[in-house]
């Protein structure tokens, strides 16, 4: 497991590189650096002039090559391996692996689109959300290789599975509201102040997706100290603790980052900060989920006696232990 999930971690580094990079590209304005040229930039792989939009964009596209060739060395590894412990069957990494790669060619091919349709907002978003999917399925493939204090979890936890899909959930529409927000015409600067409106410059649409964003990310923080305490009461292993306490950390240096940005009329830095925070808030919940999951698709003989077999008039569960 020790390659699967070293590779599993650099697709990761990578994929979050690429995200990160790729509100960069939008950000500067990049997006058709290279005209409606796909795969390559103006008949060339390489840089057909030093203009700023071009090398930003191109540069993005080497990320995305890069973010490939990692998904397919880790799923060549995976098959390689499939005959081993914890490779293949349904809580294996291969599977995911597998999805992992039909993902980076999806996101690819609607990169594709979005240059063919001149950044058309609902591909833009539609293109971000499967780039997050990418970096979900991809923390699942590193969790179930032992990463993320993996090791240490039991085969599960009913009520911070169900918490941390709700994170998840929640999260993700943040994401996609947030998207909307930067994509929409009018929606970035439709209610100035924070956190409620001092001052509506747009009405309609623009402004609701604004509010529901900010809605969104309040009761993701409420849900998330909820799920901070639980975690702490239940006595949870330090893997599912750790996750948690950095979603709940990284979505309160979320709210910061958008209030300064907000009062200071979203400046470029800012919404690059923006953008990443709230690429590392969904790594984190997506790690709290994949944990309590736990690994019972491969649990030892050991787990499975102490957490299902009732013995000598003791009966232990995720929960706790019931006599």
């Amino acid at each position: 497991m020790l390659t699967i999930r070293r590779l599993g971690y650099l697709a990761l580094v990578i994929g979050f590189a690429q995200v990160v990079f790729g509100a960069i590209v939008r950000i500067t304005g990049s997006g058709m650096g290279c005209g409606d040229h796909w795969p390559d930039c103006y008949g060339s792989f390489t840089p057909a002039h030093n203009g700023p939009t071009l090398l930003v964009e191109i540069s993005h596209r080497y990320g995305a090559a890069a973010l490939s060739l990692a998904i397919v060395a880790l799923v060549v590894v995976a098959l390689l391996k499939r005959s081993e412990p914890g490779v293949s069957g349904p809580g294996g990494v291969l599977r995911p692996s597998l999805l992992a790669m039909l993902l980076v060619v999806v996101a690819a091919l609607f990169g594709a689109v979005t240059v063919k349709l001149a950044l058309n907002p609902i591909v833009v978003v539609t293109h971000l959300a499967i780039a997050m999917t990418l970096l979900a399925v991809l923390v699942v493939v590193v969790v179930r290789a032992g990463g993320f204090g993996a090791g240490s979890a039991p085969p599960r936890y009913d009520r911070t599975l169900r918490s941390g899909r709700a994170a998840a959930g929640l999260t993700f529409l943040a994401l996609v509201f947030g998207a909307l927000t930067a994509n929409t015409e009018g929606a970035a600067v439709a209610c100035q102040g924070f956190p409620w409106c001092r001052a509506i410059t747009e009405g309609g649409t623009p402004l609701y997706i604004q509010v529901t964003h900010r809605i969104i990310a309040f009761l993701l923080l409420g849900h998330l100290i909820g799920i901070v305490i639980g975690v702490r009461k239940r006595g949870e292993s330090p893997g599912i603790r750790h996750a948690a306490w950095t979603a709940l950390g990284l979505v309160i240096a979320q709210i910061f980052v958008a209030a300064a940005m907000v009062e200071m009329f979203l400046p470029p830095t800012l919404r690059s900060i923006h953008q990443a925070v709230g690429t590392a808030l969904w790594i984190s919940v997506a790690t709290l989920a994949a944990l309590a999951a736990g690994r019972s698709g491969d649990a030892s003989d050991i787990e499975r006696i102490v957490y299902e077999s009732p013995s000598r008039g003791e009966f232990a569960t995720p929960e706790g232990v019931a006599t």
